[in-house]
């Protein structure tokens, strides 16, 4: 039998991480391990609770707990796990940190890479990613943007809402003019004419380069994202609306693209039949994350070379990140070998 262990980790924020939903100074993750008694390789996951989907610290590790009762130490191959998975659904944040870590744990005892493990293309060695102005006094904007150095990145995140997404895409396009943005709303407006709205008053800003508007609405106003596909000047992304039962038909009529994060996926496999799908059917590809450490980002570049954007920044906004499985050097992600 497998040892599986879940050991939750505090960690503090190096800045207020403020979106339209809530705001926090620190994030507690789950850090799953797995190994086998008699020695050799350990894998490693982690579980970024997602308290949009219900999800918690508490009620992740009372799941972990029904799971090993239920058989989980007696799992010793990917399709034994994927099985069992199937038949005892945790939720989807733990179950990427429990695939995760047995993926990494098996590909390790087979001699290979992760990512030829899953059969995706080679990750580059070094990736591009976006970093994230969060919610603020559009007055700290500036400071924010100095301390941070976020003129290092080609690309920069914008989380918006109704009362101040204005003003900080005027003070980022005022101090980083013509860098490429990803304007992210997480829900925050309540319907598509005034989406559009702001869409036309801010279009006009001198320096504004929207690559991307991510989510402006909740995901259950389909018929409002389909009346604004057609109208939006810029490509508009599906993030919440794409769960694991996402239904691709249905999210081509709504978006030009979708943001794949694995801890929503619910792991690998089913994050890799999300961009699947997503190619498939036309749309753009992006990989986003939650707060995570550099273990789960490291993760996440595995599969990186099948999206065209990729916004993995969640342990830059950790303090003291534990692990240093990937080193951040001039806007680009290098990961380490496991």
């Amino acid at each position: 039998m497998l040892t599986w262990t879940l050991t939750p980790l505090v960690l503090p924020l190096r800045f207020t991480w403020k979106i339209s939903r809530n705001a926090s100074t620190t994030k507690t993750n789950l850090i799953v391990r797995v190994q086998d008694p008699k020695g050799g390789p350990v894998g490693m996951g982690e579980a970024a609770p997602n308290i949009r989907y219900g999800e918690t610290p508490e009620a992740l590790q009372m799941e972990f707990t029904a799971l090993l009762q239920a058989g989980l130490d007696k799992i010793r191959t990917e399709a034994e796990l994927q099985e069992f998975l199937t038949a005892h659904p945790p939720a989807h944040a733990l179950r990427f940190a429990i695939e995760s870590a047995f993926i990494q744990w098996a590909a390790a005892q087979a001699g290979k890479p992760v990512w030829q493990w899953l059969g995706a293309p080679e990750p580059a060695r070094a990736v591009p990613t976006a970093f994230t102005l969060p919610i603020m006094a559009p007055g700290e904007v500036a400071e924010f943007v100095r301390e941070q150095r976020m003129d290092r990145f080609q690309i920069l995140k914008v989380k918006v809402n109704e009362e101040s997404g204005y003003d900080l895409l005027r003070e980022i396009t005022r101090l980083l003019p013509g860098r490429p943005l990803i304007i992210d709303g997480n829900e925050a407006w309540k319907d598509a004419d005034a989406v559009l709205a702001f869409v036309e008053q801010v279009a006009p800003l001198p320096g504004l380069h929207a690559r991307l508007l991510e989510q402006p609405l909740p995901a259950s106003h389909a018929a409002d994202y389909q009346y604004m596909r057609a109208r939006s000047p810029w490509p508009l992304f599906a993030d919440e609306s794409v769960t694991d039962t996402a239904d691709f038909e249905a999210i081509a009529q709504q978006f030009h693209g979708v943001n794949m994060k694995l801890m929503k996926a619910g792991g690998y496999r089913n994050g890799l039949r999300i961009l699947h799908e997503t190619r498939a059917h036309g749309l753009q590809t992006m990989m986003g994350c939650m707060v995570e450490t550099s273990l789960a980002i490291w993760g996440a570049l595995q599969i990186s070379a099948l999206a065209e954007v990729c916004d993995l920044d969640g342990l830059l906004i950790v303090q003291n990140e534990p692990f240093g499985l990937v080193r951040e050097e001039a806007g680009l992600l290098h990961r380490q070998d496991v």
